[in-house]
């Protein structure tokens, strides 16, 4: 029996619904008071986080987007740069073998002439030969023969 008197019993009363009805006045009161501020508050947080994170995406898109027209832009006056030593390059080697054709016409005139006047100065060393050459053949002939021979 000492069992039973030092037992609780729980035995629905009165006071159950006055509990009830306490414990659903207290959840209005801090729902109205308390949560909903704290929900709105969480809530306006939570759209200025996802603001300020599409605001970031759309940085790093706008980043990225001027990334690559830089990186276009850099390599289009590369490419430029490269067409333009290009070009000087072709411009210098066609006023260099123009140059060299010019060279080769004056030397091959040059040489041209030297010829002809190599060619000028044998055949008057030849007629200068000939001529010392009958002279010498006269003054032997006359001394051989012992008289002059014409």
């Amino acid at each position: 029996m000492f069992l039973a008197e030092s037992s609780i019993q729980l035995v629905p009363d009165g006071t159950l619904l006055l509990h009830l009805v306490v414990v659903g006045l207290m959840v209005v009161v801090l729902n109205r008071t308390l949560l909903k501020p704290i929900n709105r508050i969480l809530s306006e947080r939570e759209k200025s986080v996802l603001g300020r994170e599409k605001e970031a995406q759309r940085m790093f898109q706008e980043r990225e987007a001027k990334l690559k027209a830089y990186n276009s832009a850099l390599r289009d006056a590369r490419s430029e740069g490269y067409r333009l030593l290009e070009s000087a390059r072709a411009v210098a080697l066609k006023e260099r073998d123009e140059k060299l054709l010019l060279y080769k016409e004056e030397l091959r005139q040059l040489v041209t002439v030297e010829i002809q006047a190599t060619r000028q100065q044998e055949e008057e060393a030849r007629r200068d030969l000939e001529a010392k050459a009958t002279g010498i053949s006269n003054v032997i002939s006359t001394r051989i023969l012992g008289r002059p021979t014409t």
